[in-house]
């Protein structure tokens, strides 16, 4: 049986991001993830909503599917700056997020990250 969850958040709040985590962390222990494989989804999820910030987002959207793992589909609204290319850190980013999920899939629009959907299965 599938479960969903569902949150939006502000990215202009940092205290905001240990919430996230927490949160997170619960989802992850429900969906059958041992610690590790645990701490790796909350790493991207908290990467993923970094991106969204370099990348001029004011608000976050975020939905959970637990149905053998989690999946995490990030969207970002509210662009407030323009971004013409990709830094370093985004880089970095991607390549974590490639390294510590399943599948990592990215949406953009021009070179801004809008959306994120992360795949861990479980064992």
């Amino acid at each position: 049986m599938k479960t969903f969850f569902n949150f939006s958040l502000p990215l202009d709040d940092a205290s905001l991001m240990t919430t996230v985590r927490l949160t997170v962390g619960g989802l992850a222990a429900a969906a059958g993830l041992d610690v590790d494989a645990g701490e790796d989804f909350k790493v991207c999820v908290t990467e993923s909503l970094l991106i969204f910030k370099r990348n001029g987002y004011a608000l976050a959207n975020a939905r959970f599917t637990l149905d053998n793992g989690i999946e995490a589909s990030l969207t970002a609204e509210h662009p407030s700056v323009s971004r013409e290319d990709c830094t370093l850190e985004d880089e970095i980013s991607y390549a974590l997020l490639g390294a510590l999920v399943d599948e990592a899939s990215f949406e953009k629009n021009g070179n801004a990250v809008t959306g994120v959907t992360l795949i861990k299965k479980s064992v």
